[in-house]
């Protein structure tokens, strides 16, 4: 059967309305006319009968099986326009006036953090990222996502597998590119006995490797991690979050203390290591708040060495149970947040009841910004901005920072 391809999901697959009912199409665009057959609501392999004028030829030779990319289909200007209508429609469904927004895209290599999956086999070993919707793991030496240094280092990545992978596990590589060099926390392999603990501990010197933990376990810290959050810099603990590339990071900085401008006191809810909170204190006091203890303890010692900064407080809260009550928020000029995915919804009931007058919110999920923006705007904000960004770039992945004020 053939079908014309509506919108796209907010995964990226093509839309359409068959007989049957609602079909997804993987890698299709809007306005396309294809073929295939559906299996359980969607065709992974269709055949495009009529091609859409924003198709491309996918750059990467990986694209066709691996599963870190889903938009190599199409043209960077289409994706660009389509992340920020994800945006708009996000917010138009929920009846709010929709500001000028502007997309900030990072450019290709430029990811300085991923995670890639290590494999044993009766041939030796697989690293790789997963294939679509498959536990297949898809080797990507030509990867055109990853900073350089990463696609270096996926030899260390086999070595490793070969060390400590058991025959049917397998092992998350967490990688990040520090400024002492890289930055590896694994997970999912076998516990560490004494000689395999000698044999990471070895790769981690041959390789020249600032950290390497294994299962939470520290195996090497030859070099502190470091990331410069303005002008400190901070070792985050194994694993942390930290923003998947600089260019994506400077964007957001940027936007933030832009946004918070002439503010003397300003609260950083969510936190993490200090991402914001540290350049925001190059003019103002900052209150940081996150949940997990290690990250604040990398926040303050960061602060704490750092030149030339405002006082920084923080504290481990869980912002979820425990947000910061409305007379806690009346005591900042300023409050910026940066929730995961789930958003920020009892923490932004009590900014809603609070007489804060200016919010920077960031977030990673165009869906709760959303809903929170509505819940903002019937507490009498206005939205004035909007900075959509794409750092990972081929993927249906949007993030967005916004001021509002009231």
């Amino acid at each position: 059967m053939t079908y014309t391809i509506d919108r796209l999901s907010l995964h990226a697959d093509g839309v359409a309305h068959g007989p049957e009912g609602t079909v997804h199409v993987a890698m299709a665009l809007p306005g396309e006319v294809v073929s295939g057959e559906p299996i359980a609501g969607r065709i992974a392999a269709p055949k495009i009968v009529t091609p859409s004028a924003d198709r491309v030829s996918a750059p990467c030779p990986h694209y066709r099986a691996c599963g870190g990319c889903v938009m190599q289909h199409a043209s960077d200007a289409f994706t660009a326009g389509w992340k920020v209508d994800v945006v708009r429609h996000a917010l138009s469904a929920r009846n709010l006036t929709v500001p000028e927004m502007t997309i900030a895209t990072s450019p290709l290599h430029s990811r300085r953090r991923a995670t890639l999956a290590g494999r044993r086999t009766k041939k030796g070993t697989l690293v790789g990222f997963h294939a679509r919707a498959s536990d297949t793991l898809v080797e990507v030496p030509g990867c055109l996502i990853l900073r350089p240094e990463l696609l270096a280092a996926l030899p260390i990545l086999h070595e490793a597998t070969a060390i400590g992978a058991s025959r049917k596990g397998e092992v998350a590589f967490a990688m990040s590119l520090s400024q002492n060099g890289l930055d590896i926390a694994a997970t999912g392999g076998k516990d560490t006995d004494p000689a395999q603990f000698e044999a990471l501990a070895d790769l981690a010197r041959r390789r020249d490797l600032a950290r390497l933990t294994w299962n939470g376990e520290v195996i090497a810290a030859r070099r502190a991690p470091l990331q410069s959050f303005g002008a400190a810099k901070v070792a985050p603990p194994p694993g942390a979050f930290l923003q998947a590339t600089a260019h994506g990071e400077a964007a957001l900085v940027a936007f933030v203390r832009e946004a918070v401008t002439g503010a003397s006191k300003v609260a950083d809810l969510f936190a993490g290591c200090g991402t914001f909170a540290l350049p925001l204190a190059e003019d103002a006091s900052v209150h940081a708040v996150e949940n997990a203890t290690a990250m604040i303890e990398a926040l303050d010692l960061g602060w704490r060495q750092a030149k030339g900064l405002h006082r920084v407080t923080s504290e481990v809260r869980d912002l979820f149970r425990r947000p910061l009550l409305s007379d806690e928020i009346d005591r900042y000029d300023a409050v910026v947040i940066d929730p995961p995915r789930a958003g920020a919804e009892a923490q932004v009931a009590q900014i809603c009841a609070s007489r804060l007058k200016r919010l920077v919110h960031v977030s990673c999920n165009p869906v709760t910004f959303a809903r929170e923006a509505a819940a903002l705007a019937d507490a009498g904000f206005t939205l004035d901005r909007i900075l959509v960004v794409d750092q990972f770039r081929f993927s249906a992945h949007v993030e967005v920072a916004a001021c509002f004020s009231r």
